[in-house]
C-alpha cells in the first residue's frame, strides 16, 4: 500500500523562483535561503518518495473568478510551468501520477469533501517555486506531483479545520492505494506577510515562531482559529498558511522535526520545515475501485463515465465539446474528415464520428451531455439519438414513450 513518510512546509514566495533563475544562489543576500533549504533536498535525496503531495494556491494563473473552486484536484498526466506574464521558466514539464490523484478524488468525494478535478490548467509558483529547491531535475524531475489546490485568494476561503480535516482524509486516501509508493505531503504559503493596502510590508517574527511550534505540537489550536486571526497576526496574505494544516493533518501524532530554516529576505518570512513520520502506517484495505460503483459492471448497457474515462479520452470529449462555438461547428460541417485531422483524433475516433456510431462513441468513452452538441450539429435530436442506442427506429422508440408524438 502507499504511505506517507513525512511532510514539508515551505513558502512559496515567486521572487524565490527569480532569484534561482537568475542563479543568486551565493548572492549573499540570497544564501541563507537557498542553503536553508539542502537539509529539505538531502531528506527527500535520502528517502526517494515516489509522490508530492502539493497543497498550494493558484495565483489566478490557472483559475480566475469566473470558476475559482474550494479545492481542486490534478489528475494529469504531466502539468506545465504556469507564465505568470514574464514567460514560461525554463523547467521541465512535471510528471503526474494519474492512478493516486484519481483514488485521492475519489475517496475524498467518497469522505464528503466535493472537490473539482482539473486537467490541462498549468501550476504556478504555489508549486514551482520552492520545488526546485526541493528536487534536482537536470532534464526530469525525480518523481511525480499530485497537486491539491486550495482557494486562499477569495473570500470565503474554507476554514482552518476544514484545512486540517482535508489533510486527515488525504492520509486516508493515501493508506488506501493499493499500490506501493512513498508518499511527502507538501503545505505551502507563507509565512507573515501582507501584499496589499497600506500594511503592505507587514512581518511578525514572533507569531511566525509561534506558528512553527503550534504547527509541530498543537495543530488544534491553529485549526480553532478564525481568517481574521490568522491576518491580525500574521498580515492579510498570511492566511495561507491554513494549507500547512492541511499537510499537518495527513501526518501522524508520532512525526520528529528534522529540519527548520526561516529567513526574512523582502516581505514574506521565507519558512521550510521537515517533518518525518517515526511509526509505520496501519495497513488500510483498500481495492482503489470506487466502491459506490463496485457491481455497476453488472448493469447490463451502463457505462460510468469516471476520471479515468475523462483523462484518457480528453481529445474526443473535447472535440465535441468545442462543437458549442459556431465557427468549429461550420468547420466540421465545411470538412468533417478534416475537422476530425486537426483535431488529432484517431482513426477509431474518426471512424466513429464520421458514421454517427453513437453507441460505439459512448463505449468508447464519450460523455452524453458533450455528445448532444454533436448530435444537434448534425441535426440529431437527443431522441433519435436514444433510439439509435437502443438498436430502435425512432418511431419504435417513440412508442415507448407517454408523448409518442415528440419531436
Amino acid at each position: 500500500m502507499a504511505r506517507i513518510i513525512g511532510g514539508i512546509g515551505t513558502s512559496h514566495v515567486p521572487t524565490i523562483g527569480v532569484a534561482y533563475d537568475k542563479g543568486k544562489q551565493e548572492a549573499p543576500a540570497w544564501a541563507p535561503l537557498f542553503q536553508g533549504y539542502e537539509p529539505a533536498r538531502r531528506w527527500l535525496e535520502e528517502k526517494k518518495p515516489d509522490v508530492l503531495v502539493f497543497f498550494y494556491n493558484d495565483h489566478l494563473n490557472a483559475f480566475f473568478y469566473d470558476l475559482y473552486p474550494t479545492f481542486a484536484v490534478g489528475v494529469a498526466p504531466s502539468y506545465d510551468v504556469a507564465d505568470e506574464g514574464a514567460g514560461r521558466r525554463p523547467l521541465p514539464l512535471l510528471p503526474g501520477h494519474p492512478g493516486l490523484s484519481k483514488h485521492i478524488a475519489e475517496c475524498l468525494v467518497n469522505d464528503e469533501f466535493d472537490p473539482a478535478v482539473f486537467q490541462d490548467r498549468p501550476l504556478d509558483h504555489g508549486v514551482f517555486s520552492p520545488l526546485p529547491l526541493l528536487w534536482p531535475h537536470e532534464g526530469s524531475w525525480p518523481g511525480a506531483v499530485v497537486p491539491i489546490e486550495v482557494n486562499v485568494v477569495q473570500y470565503p476561503l474554507p476554514t482552518a479545520m476544514r484545512c486540517f480535516k482535508l489533510g486527515q482524509a488525504l492520509r486516508r486516501a493515501v493508506e488506501s492505494y493499493p499500490e506501493d509508493l512513498k508518499v511527502v505531503v507538501v503545505g505551502t504559503g507563507g509565512l507573515s506577510h501582507q501584499v496589499h493596502g497600506e500594511r503592505t510590508g507587514y512581518n511578525d517574527t514572533d507569531w511566525d515562531m509561534r506558528f512553527i511550534d503550534l504547527i509541530e505540537h498543537d495543530p488544534m489550536t491553529l485549526a480553532r482559529m478564525r481568517h481574521v486571526d490568522y491576518i491580525r497576526l500574521g498580515g492579510a496574505e498570511s492566511v495561507e498558511v491554513i494549507m500547512w494544516l492541511a499537510m499537518r493533518g495527513a501526518l501522524s501524532d508520532n512525526i520528529e522535526k528534522v529540519h527548520q530554516n526561516y529567513y526574512l529576505a523582502t516581505t514574506t518570512a521565507m519558512t521550510v520545515l521537515v517533518f518525518e513520520e517515526k511509526g509505520d502506517a496501519a495497513a488500510v484495505p483498500g481495492s482503489g475501485v470506487n466502491p459506490q460503483l463496485e457491481g455497476i459492471e453488472s448493469i447490463e448497457g451502463t457505462y460510468a463515465f469516471d476520471i479515468s474515462t475523462a483523462r484518457e479520452r480528453l481529445r474526443l470529449n473535447r472535440f465535441f465539446w468545442n462543437m458549442k462555438e459556431t465557427a468549429f461547428r461550420e468547420a466540421f460541417l465545411a470538412d468533417e474528415a478534416g475537422a476530425c485531422e486537426r483535431a488529432g483524433l484517431t482513426p477509431e475516433e474518426t471512424r466513429l464520428v464520421l458514421e454517427r456510431d453513437w453507441l460505439g462513441l459512448i463505449r468508447y468513452g464519450a460523455n452524453f451531455f458533450v455528445l448532444e452538441k454533436f448530435a444537434r450539429t448534425a441535426q440529431r435530436s437527443n431522441l433519435e439519438v436514444y433510439a439509435e442506442m437502443r438498436g430502435e427506429t425512432f418511431e419504435e422508440f417513440l412508442a415507448t414513450r407517454q408523448v409518442p408524438d415528440a419531436r
